[in-house]
């Protein structure tokens, strides 16, 4: 296997408060860093066999860190840019719904939480997915992805491309 996917961070100017909401949302454990200023947030548990049982390999964690001072990087006063992206397109943080959860659940959460509902009830022939997306607090895109079943089985009331 090569160039493996092991980690990401997302800034955030509140790490403290990031931490908190992807706990509430999702259920992460919340391991905060260097006195606040990075979290580590462990989703826990293992990625499932095509039987349904625990594969050998550890769902990967997410990183969010201060965005005024993104560690590590080798001078420790960290380097430009110091400020949330205002504005302009950024990375989107994929999340598979677990299924002992819901989307529904999930953005409510976020919802009372201050993230900003984008849309719900989306279905994507070409990866044959059901999706719906918010915004966090801190202008991170989360698309919520569940699989559609083969045959897909699409409720009615989502919207297809």
């Amino acid at each position: 296997m090569t160039n493996s996917l092991i980690f990401f961070d997302i800034p955030s100017d509140d790490p403290d408060a990031a931490g908190k909401f992807y706990a509430e949302v999702f259920g992460w454990e919340d391991d905060p860093r260097l006195g606040g200023a990075y979290h580590r947030m462990v989703p826990g548990g293992f990625f499932a066999n095509k039987d349904g049982s625990d594969s050998e390999i550890g769902h990967l964690h997410m990183g969010i860190g201060k965005v005024s001072n993104m560690r590590p990087h080798p001078d420790p006063e960290g380097i430009e840019p110091r400020t949330m992206n205002s504005g302009g397109r950024g990375a989107r943080i994929w999340i598979l719904i677990d299924d002992k959860d819901t989307p529904e659940r999930i953005l409510a959460t976020a919802e009372k939480l201050g993230a900003t509902v984008l849309w719900r009830n989306h279905y994507w022939a070409e990866f044959n997915g059901l999706n719906h997306c918010f915004v966090d607090p801190w202008g991170n895109h989360i698309m919520l992805w569940g699989k559609a079943g083969n045959p897909p089985q699409v409720p009615e009331n989502y919207t297809r491309e």
